[in-house]
């Protein structure tokens, strides 16, 4: 067979090629295409391992998160028994509606029997939080750095839950007297009827937040 000079080789006039150089041709351009897809195929075949090998990775921790969560299942069970018993508990502790009284007559107590002298005692609006209500109870009362420790330390050992906010105690230049201003929180838990009208408002909020 005749050498072929490349230099000589007319590309725009394929057609009158000599028969071998067309068979070549088409054999270089049949072995190119079929070259360029099976790179093509084999980077999208390495695109799906790599995603299917990240997928695997996921699935085997999801594995160890969800079989661990199995093998602790009885501990969970008595962490939530102790927390259902630590909640109903604490749950005890905060007053019925009709017991709300009775816990303000007894902070009243604690301060009259602490030797302090109420000057404001003023309950403020019940406002809703979840589950509970919250009643602040604004309070000014006079006396002794020491009436007043025993008083703070008198409502800290009440059976039911009381928190004391904002406390700034402040002397009258005048007399040498001491007053003490502070907001005591109590809070009462709400009954089955009051509980169903505050998330029917709560959800009625939410959906006039949307739109």
């Amino acid at each position: 067979m005749k050498d072929i000079d490349l230099s000589e080789i007319d590309f725009s006039n394929i057609g009158s090629w000599p028969i071998a150089g067309k068979i070549a041709f088409v054999a270089l351009t049949c072995l190119l295409v079929l070259a360029i897809g099976y790179f093509v195929d084999l980077s999208t075949q390495f695109d799906r391992l790599n995603a299917a090998e990240m997928q695997e990775q996921q699935f085997k921790q999801e594995f160890r998160t969800k079989y661990t969560k199995v093998l602790n299942l009885d501990t969970y069970k008595i962490q939530m028994k102790e927390m259902e018993d630590s909640f109903g508990a604490m749950l005890r502790q905060l007053p019925s509606k009709t017991e709300v009284e009775d816990l303000l007559v007894d902070i009243s107590q604690t301060g009259l029997s602490s030797g302090v002298e109420f000057k404001l005692f003023k309950p403020e609006k019940e406002s809703f939080v979840d589950f509970y209500a919250e009643l602040p109870i604004k309070m000014t009362m006079t006396g002794t750095y020491h009436q007043f420790g025993s008083f703070v330390s008198g409502v800290a050992s009440l059976p039911r839950i009381v928190t004391l906010h904002n406390i700034n105690i402040k002397s009258d230049d005048k007399t040498g007297s001491l007053s003490m201003d502070m907001v005591a929180k109590t809070y009462r838990y709400l009954d089955a009827d009051e509980l169903a009208a505050h998330r029917a408002e709560q959800r009625k909020k939410k959906k006039g937040n949307r739109r």
